[in-house]
């Protein structure tokens, strides 16, 4: 196990350059002291490494130096073919890059291995777009990709609810998610979050902008849409529900199904428990409840109940039974 952290730290500086102790035990998930110990251990196998002291300190190799210990095992040389997602290639532009990229390493595998890689590619595929959806457009990914890697600013045009607006934008990365395509970019002081398929048109821009250093586009990906989905939900709602409408809650999202599960009381001798979950707002919550019918009764807030009360009789007379209008004879007019 060591032997292999000591293979992965050196790759690691060699692909990156100079990290810190403190980076290094969080990638590899050990204390700070063990890092040291393993340093020590590379410079004692005359691997050249130095470390800086100070604030922008940390370990770096020797300029020019590479190692050749870049062997794949046969597991690691098995993943090869779900490493690329052609479709999501294809869209910034380099699909023909990644399909030679393919075919130059598996030349250079050796027969065993290759022949194991080409078994997982005929077994498994990713497909990264949700059912019923089509992939979002994407024309413009190839042009902000291109952005994003020469850190050039954008001026684009883009669509929101209230209407169209333009901005300057810093490009700092692309995020993948479910099929749709987002920009992280530089506004001000914040980064922020854009659709892909919003940008109405775009134009890359020769002013070019300083990447922040600090900034980890994962982390960030990771905290603003856990932050976003906790963040939508700004009251509750106490429901009875039965066994099919507590297993049905994920309709609302995984969130409110959770909220649902640690708040479900037993169930009532007549099959009934009561749940507590967040809301949005008392629209969104009335269409989202209105798809688990009579398994489930909203009991507070007032609002929510008279509003999915409006819907359904709104519903009952839209599907009523059309009643035939009873035939009477005319009176005879009197001579």
């Amino acid at each position: 196990m060591r032997a292999s952290r000591l293979l992965s730290i050196l790759l690691l500086l060699q692909a990156r350059g100079r990290m810190t102790a403190e980076e290094l035990a969080s990638e590899f998930e050990v204390s700070v002291r063990t890092i040291y110990r393993d340093v020590d251990q590379l410079s004692a196998a005359d691997v050249p490494i130095y470390a800086d002291r100070g604030p922008s300190g940390g370990f770096q190799l020797l300029d020019g130096y590479r190692t050749k210990l870049t062997g794949l095992s046969p597991a690691e040389a098995e993943t090869l073919s779900l490493a690329g997602l052609p479709g999501p290639a294809a869209q910034l532009g380099l699909a023909d890059v990644l399909t030679a990229a393919q075919l130059k390493l598996s030349a250079a595998l050796p027969e065993r291995s290759r022949a194991n890689a080409g078994r997982v590619a005929a077994r498994f595929h990713l497909d990264p777009v949700g059912w019923f959806r089509n992939a979002d457009d994407a024309r413009l990914l190839p042009a902000i990709a291109n952005a994003v890697w020469n850190e050039k600013c954008l001026d684009v045009h883009y669509r929101r609810a209230e209407g169209a607006v333009e901005r300057r934008l810093q490009p700092l990365g692309l995020v993948l998610k479910a099929g749709i395509w987002y920009l992280v970019a530089q506004v001000g002081d914040q980064p922020r979050t854009y659709r892909v398929s919003n940008f109405i048109d775009l134009a890359v821009t020769e002013e070019s902008f300083e990447r922040r250093k600090d900034f980890d586009l994962a982390r960030f990906w990771v905290t603003s849409s856990r932050a976003f989905e906790t963040g939508v939900y700004h009251s509750n709602a106490t429901l009875r529900v039965t066994a099919r409408g507590l297993a049905r809650l994920d309709v609302l999202g995984s969130h409110v199904a959770q909220a649902a599960a640690e708040t479900a009381t037993p169930v009532d001798a007549d099959g009934w428990a009561s749940v507590t979950i967040p809301i949005e707002s008392v629209e969104r919550a009335a269409s989202g409840l209105i798809a688990l019918g009579a398994d489930a009764e909203v009991v507070d807030p007032p609002e929510l109940r008279e509003r999915l009360a409006t819907t359904v009789q709104a519903l009952v007379r839209l599907y009523a039974p059309v009643q035939p209008t009873e035939h009477r004879p005319r009176p005879r007019k009197r001579r």
